[in-house]
């Protein structure tokens, strides 16, 4: 694997870099060995925070900790990463389109499903044309952490988000 880590507001010492190397790779027995692995350290006041995101063909293998201790999040992350790797393996390698990024021992074996996915509820209802900021709004009073519309500028479908610190994100299609 071929690790790429970079950091804000934090000196990556030499201690970081290997404990980071050491624990994530950890994953290299999923991995062929020319994978890129994209580490991002940073503190905020006292939050130690990891961003690892890993391109494979189509998907984005990613997970983000937060602690009060970099090394904490760093054996956090690594646990997630294996975790999702485990559980979506078959979509991940699905019809072999991706499957030049892991290696064969991974492809081969077989992982239970630890939580598989189900759809317990399926809702359907109207978009009303409205701006990102009354959709906000709408989310808000509805209590959800998203809410679909369409966007009154643009005539499409969007969607807005709460993200972390009461803020709000907008996804929207590219054209």
């Amino acid at each position: 694997m071929k690790f790429v880590i970079a950091g804000k507001n934090i000196d990556v010492t030499q201690g970081l870099k290997t404990a980071v190397e050491d624990k994530i790779g950890k994953l290299e027995k999923y991995f062929n060995p020319d994978t890129e692995v994209h580490v991002t350290l940073s503190v905020e006041k006292e939050r130690q925070k990891i961003e690892v995101t890993i391109p494979v063909k189509g998907s984005i293998i990613r997970s983000e900790q937060v602690s009060n201790d970099m090394y904490v999040s760093i054996d956090l992350v690594e646990e997630i990463i294996e975790r999702q790797l485990k559980k979506y393996k078959n979509k991940l390698v699905d019809q072999q389109q991706a499957a030049g990024f892991f290696k064969q021992e991974f492809i081969d074996k077989d992982y239970m499903d630890e939580e598989e996915i189900k759809i317990i509820r399926s809702k359907k209802f109207d978009i009303k044309p409205m701006y990102p900021e009354d959709a906000c709004i709408q989310m808000e009073l509805l209590g959800h952490s998203f809410f679909v519309f369409c966007n009154a500028e643009t005539d499409q479908v969007n969607v807005v988000y709460k993200r972390k610190g009461n803020t709000y994100g907008l996804i929207e299609p590219e054209v």
